[in-house]
């Protein structure tokens, strides 16, 4: 079993769980997701399977402390009176900030280890090359498991949680290794919270046929935007950024384009098979995409793209940061200097850098996704920065800012920003993604395009074609769904016959046109290898 795309996940493994699970007497279910879990997971990772447990090991022992730490504090506080009460919420809390600083260092320690060894190592043999030092150092490469980034973060919002009083800690070590090892979020999440799913997860809900259609609906559109359309544009990315040089700009922008439409329909489409195998069980899983190419600006896109992740900077990073007594001290100052504007945007800018940094680093070890999160922290900034600017120039200028037209234009510049982006976030490095960007701007033509050299490299004709009607068919139902309407429901709605009737197409349609066989090569989980 490879991925939520594969027949034994599909046709083996879920049918058998969920009939499994309804078997089951309520108070024991959890405990068939825990052993589904970490079979799915060491059916994926194999003996890997040890740096998960030896995770939820640090974090259920160093969150059992933490209660301790809390109750002993509480029941001291009760006894002393008012006057002495602050020292001992200090002294408390300082013992708490020692633990749970150990707790995240170690879990990010491990990440940082098994993901960035590789990219340190070559980087410091590279500055003693520059050094003219003949010394060679050698830093060993790990095998990273599967989903190791998405589960960390569970782990340290977990145990941040715990710090701050927002969950009691979990007593129940099994309980704890379902929310750690869930298999339907522990590939490519979404990142979710303990408050969020550990009464769904223990608590046995009833399974109702409406959910179970409805969660079937979602699987079958996952699969179709992941076979139909990200499988089949494949081959075609592949060879343009494996072999950039052969190409002139255009066919370069087009590679680049469809990656971006690639990495959202693999990715929407997982997340569409993960909530949808989630409500065939009624679990409520958070949605990790809001149509995000109907974004107006950048920060915006970053709201409704992979929102589970940006949601854990903002929780974990930025407010922290932001709320720090070094930040708002120098934001009341910057607020006098500055004004209401501008002020806040100096100690802001600070902490949103560090997200953005954070971001490049925890998609993957190389320059090229160091630059993607400095690029969107730029474009973020600079957005924040002209804003006043901005404003004045559409008074001026008497444009209506909430016209369709302004909007059509900030869709479509938000859209190009975000294709330059992923240009470099699927670079084959830095260096391959600055030639491929120049190479657009100084290099483009449409000879390729008239010629017919579009349709030699991995797709032909026809394959456009199916490739042009999906994505229509995905562009629609996102526009639907950006009014407020809900398609599940619409169609729900409908007459039995003409309901039952779309999906059989659905299937029909993803069985003809979806890219497997001879010929193919299916797409890897890509966000599970960050």
């Amino acid at each position: 079993m490879s991925s939520y795309f594969s027949i034994e996940y599909l046709a083996l493994f879920l049918p058998a769980v969920f009939i499994f699970y309804n078997l089951m007497p309520k108070k024991y279910r959890w405990l068939l997701l825990l052993l589904a879990s970490y079979l799915f997971f060491w059916l994926i990772s194999g003996k890997l399977i040890l740096y998960l447990i030896s995770a939820t090991c640090i974090v259920y022992i160093i969150a059992l402390h933490l209660g301790r730490i809390q109750s002993q504090r509480n029941q001291l506080l009760e006894k002393k009176d008012r006057s002495e009460r602050k020292a001992i919420r200090i002294f408390y809390q300082k013992k708490q900030q020692k633990l749970v600083t150990a707790g995240v260092l170690i879990l990010i320690g491990i990440l940082a280890v098994l993901k960035y060894s590789d990219f340190i190592g070559i980087n410091i043999q590279s500055v003693l090359s520059l050094l003219n030092l003949s010394l060679t150092v050698q830093i060993p490469s790990f095998v990273l498991p599967i989903g190791i980034s998405f589960y960390t973060l569970q782990a340290v919002s977990y145990l941040l949680d715990v710090y701050r009083e927002k969950i009691k800690p979990e007593w129940n070590f099994g309980k704890l290794a379902l929310y750690m090892s869930f298999f339907l979020t522990i590939i490519e999440g979404p990142i979710c919270r303990y408050s969020d799913m550990s009464i769904q997860l223990y608590e046995g809900k009833k399974v109702s046929w409406n959910q179970f259609l409805y969660g079937m609906q979602r699987i079958l559109y996952g699969l179709m935007k992941k076979i139909v359309i990200a499988d089949r544009l494949n081959l075609f990315i592949k060879t343009i950024f494996h072999d950039y040089n052969s190409y002139d700009g255009g066919m370069i922008a087009l590679g680049a384009l469809l990656y971006t439409c690639q990495l959202y329909m693999e990715f929407s489409g997982t997340m569409d098979i993960v909530i949808g195998s989630g409500e065939i069980f009624s679990f409520k899983i958070l949605e990790n995409f809001r149509q995000p190419f109907f974004s107006k600006t950048i920060s915006e896109f970053w709201q409704r793209w992979h929102i589970s992740l940006g949601l854990w900077f903002k929780d974990y990073i930025f407010y922290p940061l932001s709320m720090s007594d070094p930040l708002k001290k120098m934001t009341s100052w910057a607020r006098k200097k500055v004004g209401n504007h501008y002020g806040p945007l100096m100690s802001g800018s600070i902490a949103l850098f560090c997200v953005w940094l954070a971001n490049g680093f925890w998609h993957g070890s190389g320059w090229n996704y160091i630059f993607f999160g400095l690029y969107h922290f730029t474009l973020i900034l600079g957005g924040n920065l002209i804003e006043p600017v901005s404003n004045r120039l559409c008074s001026y200028f008497k444009i209506k800012r909430e016209s369709i037209l302004y909007h059509f234009f900030q869709i479509v510049r938000t859209g190009i920003l975000v294709v330059i982006g992923e240009l470099f976030f699927r670079a084959q490095g830095l260096r391959a993604g600055i030639h491929m960007f120049i190479k657009i701007c100084t290099n483009f033509s449409l000879v390729s395009f008239t010629d017919s050299t579009v349709f030699s490299i991995g797709m032909d004709r026809q394959d456009f074609i199916i490739v042009v009607i999906a994505v229509m068919t995905v562009f629609v139902i996102s526009i639907i769904k950006e009014k407020g309407l809900s398609v599940r429901e619409h169609i729900s709605s409908q007459p039995i016959v003409l309901r039952w009737s779309l999906y059989y197409m659905l299937i029909l349609f993803i069985v003809v046109f979806g890219a497997y066989g001879t010929g193919y090569v299916p797409v890897d989980p890509i966000y599970a290898n960050f």
